[in-house]
């Protein structure tokens, strides 16, 4: 791997292996999401307990301060909206001169596997990959499943993941799964990572899927949701960092919560 490659991956992947990505894009297709009406506001407080953020190009010239070293995944793929006939009809959406002005340390490109528009996205996946590779820019596939909760389950997800490491994304994103999410990452050959997915009922029920998939090999998390859709955010992402980057239990991770919560 050529030095620019794996220098830009270590920004994004710590020295322990693990890494706790920040995710703010979900306005590229849900519009001014819920207490993400304004990303720069809302991440300010989080920059501290996350390894990077993943934006689209619109947000991180607008709202991310570019003098903050906060590394940058940038979010490449997308076309329709919530309220369009099919989320899956995504293509790519920056050209790899914008990524490079960008001077960002990865991109990020959906998948999804399943859908009617399964080969039209991995050809974006992989066209991203061919472009992305003469510049040693790490390309992140998002393995989507959208509404289809039932497609959450290992068999699914163990397909999508080895698709995507199969046209040569460095890193994949997909949900974690409480059935044989092992195997899941077992058979992909490059680091997983979990998404968050809808918001959580409770903090403790994030702290507990986190560590378990990180028991099962997932390096880390890509999740927003869980986190600043918390009443009590920053506490959750200290919580979660403990997890990630200091092998806290969920009752630690619990008890790093309460603490900082209690504090407000």
């Amino acid at each position: 791997m050529d030095y620019g490659m794996q220098n830009r991956l270590s920004r994004v992947i710590k020295k322990d292996g693990r890494c706790m990505f920040m995710p703010i894009d979900h306005g590229y297709f849900l519009g001014p999401t819920s207490n993400l009406e304004k990303p720069g506001e809302t991440i300010k407080p989080l920059l501290p307990y996350c390894d990077a953020v993943f934006c689209t190009r619109g947000v991180l010239r607008s709202c991310i301060d570019p003098t903050d070293e906060k590394p940058i995944i940038l979010r490449v793929s997308g076309g329709p909206s919530v309220v369009g006939e099919d989320l899956a009809n995504e293509t790519i959406t920056t050209s790899i001169q914008e990524i490079i002005r960008l001077n960002v340390a990865a991109v990020g490109v959906s998948i999804f596997v399943g859908s009617d528009y399964e080969s039209q996205t991995i050809s974006n996946l992989a066209d991203m990959i061919n472009e992305c590779e003469d510049f040693g820019i790490p390309v992140m596939a998002v393995t989507a499943v959208g509404k289809e909760t039932e497609k959450r389950e290992a068999r699914f997800l163990a397909l999508s993941c080895r698709i995507a490491a199969e046209m040569g994304a460095k890193v994949v994103k997909t949900y974690w799964c409480a059935k044989d999410f092992d195997k899941v990452v077992e058979g992909c050959p490059v680091p997983v990572v979990m998404a968050g997915g809808p918001k959580c009922e409770t903090e403790r029920e994030v702290f507990d899927f986190v560590y378990d998939g990180l028991q099962k090999g997932a390096i880390g998390v890509n999740l927003g949701r869980n986190i600043w859709q918390s009443p009590y955010p920053v506490a959750v992402a200290k919580a979660l960092y403990a997890v990630i980057h200091e092998n806290a239990t969920p009752k630690q991770a619990e008890d790093i919560f309460n603490e900082m919560k209690n504090k407000k």
